[in-house]
């Protein structure tokens, strides 16, 4: 399995997909397609984390006036299920490893990955 879940407004997500070959790969556009609660477990599966996956970026934050400190593991889960932009992305899923992010170090082992595939 190889997909990627991302946003096609989100010019970071659009700017990370240019730089690799992505033939084989399903794009999940997850406006149009949310993560569904069968595709979030496996994406915990290699996380360990709800948290890991949830986006402290999002608009959604600030207009629910959520507290992020008194978050739990669920919490994270079920906002993530509840809105697209809860989950952090780009995120891409192999069978064995998961990128989460656009963080510069998640950058550089997505172009380890493709070097080496």
């Amino acid at each position: 399995m190889q997909k990627i879940f991302y946003l096609k407004t989100c010019g970071t997500c659009t700017k990370i997909l240019k730089m690799f070959d992505l033939s084989g790969w399903e794009l999940r556009e997850l406006k149009s397609e949310p993560v569904t609660e069968e595709e979030l477990a496996e994406l915990h599966k290699l996380t360990k984390s709800y948290e890991a996956l949830f986006s402290r970026r999002s608009t959604q934050i600030k207009a629910r006036g959520i507290d992020l400190k008194s978050l739990k593991e669920d919490d994270f889960k079920k906002l993530i299920l509840e809105h697209y932009s809860f989950l952090k992305r780009p995120v891409f899923l192999t069978d064995q490893e998961i990128f989460v992010g656009n963080e510069k170090k998640n950058i550089e082992n997505l172009e380890a990955f493709f070097t080496n595939k």
